[in-house]
């Protein structure tokens, strides 16, 4: 039985780094920076006015008082935008605009509100420090600088700062193509009319939905046949396209695992259990040169161990720098038991400083995993947990509020 550290390895294994694209800024949210970008120009790119009022010397306005105002002529007028900007003389101020350049010779911007706002002569009535409401070129990044490394998911922050450094494409990781595979005879499309024994498929729409949450295109391969040679035959035909095969379910002990007994045959999967809970039965390899993940079939254990193997080798593949899921550690509201010698994930609600467990260990509680928003670990050799306890809290996205 393989630790789940050892079979997480072998996953990642399986998926190199993506190939690199360029993509528009505007298109590359959610997408992971592929090379290091370092800033085109300097920002501010030029000393710039932090507010609407008068670029002056300090030396001519820093004695302005309410009781003693100083006037002074306003010989130019600098709105944002403007390039031909003339220094500012001794003993006169210009008018400036937030954004406008700060004329040569100006120290500080006198606030309009401490003016009575006049565009020939200002009354000012006071002034700030010298050196006050200046924004120095430079002082944000210097041209040169690193502005983010590879491996920075990009979000607006960091979109925003692409395009404001002088980027109009970034180099990205090409997201990886997953071909979706759910099996079993008793499936049904949702919105059919059920049988005795028959259940609606529910897991390629989990898959998917958890690959597009990891960065990743997914493309579902529904309703293969439970025959080991039409199932072979349905796959590879959907291969050629793809970066990696998930499939659920088929991987048990049972009399009918197609998964497994088509795979297998093949020699280059390899199936086994995993010293965890759900999620026992796992395997993985390729066919015909693709990366293939088989997950069982029960929701729970197809989304545990997604979250716990796939998904990670995929963000890492696309080059993320962190590609974990953030982790915190709780306090047990309820006591709780868990199997010697697997490494238990229980379905969670994670409030600040305590979590609850949702429902029971049972990997076929979907309704339970949809009201969870993390996962309690719960280590190997820990058999029973009393309320209090501190406990691992892995978190997860899309729970219900």
């Amino acid at each position: 039985m393989r630790t789940v550290e050892e079979h997480q390895a072998v996953v990642a294994g399986l998926l190199a780094p993506l190939p690199v694209e360029d993509v528009p800024v505007a298109g590359a949210a959610g997408r992971v920076l592929a090379r290091d970008l370092t800033a085109r120009v300097a920002l501010p790119g030029f000393t710039n006015s932090a507010m609407d009022g008068y670029a002056a010397r300090h030396a001519d306005v820093g004695s302005a008082r309410e009781d003693a105002p100083l006037r002074l002529p306003v010989a130019a007028d600098l709105p944002a935008g403007r390039s031909d900007v003339p220094p500012l003389e001794p003993g006169t101020v210009h008018r400036i605009m937030t954004g406008a350049p700060v004329p040569a010779g100006a120290d500080v911007v006198v606030p309009v509100e401490r003016t009575d706002a006049g565009t020939d002569v200002v009354t000012i009535s006071s002034s700030p420090a010298a050196g006050s409401h200046l924004r120095h070129a430079g002082e944000d990044i210097r041209a040169g600088e690193l502005a983010m490394p590879a491996g920075t998911a990009l979000g607006a922050a960091q979109l925003g700062l692409a395009a404001a450094v002088g980027y109009a494409t970034v180099p990205v990781r090409r997201r990886p193509r997953v071909l979706v595979l759910s099996t079993g005879s008793e499936l049904v499309e949702p919105g059919r009319p059920l049988r005795m024994g028959q259940i609606y498929e529910s897991n390629s729409v989990l898959l998917a939905a958890a690959v597009a949450d990891a960065g990743g295109e997914a493309r579902t391969l529904h309703f293969v046949p439970d025959d080991v040679e039409q199932f072979l035959t349905a796959v590879r035909a959907e291969l050629p396209d793809a970066d990696l095969l998930v499939t659920s379910g088929g991987v048990s002990a049972g009399a009918y695992e197609v998964v497994k007994d088509a795979f297998a045959g093949l020699g280059t999967v390899e199936f086994g259990k995993v010293a965890m809970q759900p999620g026992g039965p796992q395997g993985a390899g390729t066919v015909d040169g693709v990366p293939v993940v088989t997950l069982p079939g029960n929701p729970v254990s197809s989304f545990v161990s997604f979250e716990v193997f796939v998904r990670p080798a995929l963000r890492r593949a696309l080059g993320h720098g962190s590609p974990d899921r953030l982790r915190t550690t709780a306090r047990l509201t309820t006591p709780l038991r868990s199997p010697a010698g697997r490494r238990q994930f229980l379905r969670g609600r994670f409030d600040g400083e305590v979590v609850s467990q949702v429902g029971g260990p049972g990997s076929h509680l979907v309704a339970h995993l949809a009201r969870a928003n993390c996962l309690v670990v719960v280590p190997e050799d820990v058999t029973e947990l009393p309320a209090g306890a501190q406990v691992a809290v892995v978190l997860i996205e899309g729970a219900l509020q």
